[in-house]
């Protein structure tokens, strides 16, 4: 099984990010423009926590809040569980399973190097399950390279 490492290789580290002072109204249009379901909040360059869209539906939205009016800083998870580069994907899937959480930070000691999330795990999941069913077909059929 693969490692987190791995994964960010073929997908790139490329992390959105947004202020911890900026409203959380300007998070959803950033989420929105860039396709995403989470956001790493960066307190100048400092890793400060995730939003995310559940931060918003049961901090926001079920609480009477404005989003025009919070700032992200209010609401957003300050301590997500975060994963290191050696991390396989099978324990990625175990946490988030576990956890119910769909976005995991990645840290190299104490730098920000990624962020995973389950489309990425599940992805990466099934295209080492089709590379080990043409490996077991080839055995079978006799045709080794």
């Amino acid at each position: 099984m693969g490692t987190v490492r791995h994964l960010l290789q073929k997908k790139g580290n490329r992390v959105i990010s947004i202020s911890p002072d900026s409203t959380v109204y300007s998070a959803l249009e950033k989420m929105v423009a860039q396709n995403v379901g989470a956001l790493i909040v960066m307190d100048h360059d400092k890793f400060a926590g995730m939003f995310t869209e559940r931060d918003y539906a049961r901090k926001v939205i079920l609480k009477g809040k404005a989003s025009r009016d919070t700032l992200v800083r209010e609401i957003m998870s300050e301590h997500p569980v975060v994963v290191t580069p050696d991390t396989t994907i099978d324990q990625c899937m175990a946490l988030m399973t576990e956890k119910y959480i769909r976005h995991l930070p990645v840290m190299d000691k104490q730098q920000l190097v990624g962020l995973v999330s389950i489309g990425d795990i599940v992805k990466c999941m099934i295209d080492e399950q089709k590379c080990i069913i043409e490996d077991l077909e080839h055995y079978i059929t006799g045709h080794h390279e």
